[in-house]
């Protein structure tokens, strides 16, 4: 079998520590990202319009531009809801794992740039923790970095069956 994302170079060996470990990494970041959308969507009234005004930062303006339309809310709520459960659930069975785990990284990117752990740039929004530049969604993306990295949903995970077709 080849690796379908390094052309003709054989699949990398894991030793099973390592391919456990990429699994269960990528289950566990699925859970939060499907657990996450799921929450927003049974939540009659959760909207994305509160976090978009408290946007501080560099790009502050963007996102604060996003909340000035209902419909753009709407629209930013519904890509914000379905794209955190559908990047969970491809990640949690391993179906498209490389693409989850991009979308993955661009929705923590929008993230993390509207609300910066920087030095000046407090939010009125409660949080957990303590942050300086580093924080839980930086560390998130970067898993997402490990696990597109190194692939694992084609070895443990629905990939296997696509990998197969070729």
């Amino acid at each position: 079998m080849t690796n379908s994302n390094s052309g003709s170079l054989p699949p990398p060996s894991y030793s099973s520590l390592q391919l456990w470990s990429l699994v269960i990494l990528r289950i566990f970041i699925g859970w939060h990202f499907l657990y996450e959308g799921l929450v927003k969507l049974f939540n009659p009234y959760w909207s994305s319009m509160g976090y978009l005004i408290e946007s501080r930062g560099l790009f502050s303006s963007f996102f604060i531009s996003l909340a000035a339309s209902p419909v753009v809310v709407q629209v930013v709520d519904f890509l914000n809801i379905w794209g955190l459960i559908l990047i969970g659930f491809g990640l949690i069975v391993g179906l498209f794992t490389r693409i989850s785990s991009v979308l993955g990284m661009i929705l923590l990117f929008l993230y993390y740039f509207s609300q910066p752990p920087f030095i000046g740039l407090e939010s009125a929004l409660p949080t957990e923790g303590s942050y300086l530049i580093i924080n839980k969604t930086l560390i998130e993306l970067a898993a997402l970095l490990v696990l597109f990295a190194f692939p694992n949903g084609q070895y443990a995970g629905l990939d296997l069956f696509l990998s197969r077709k070729k």
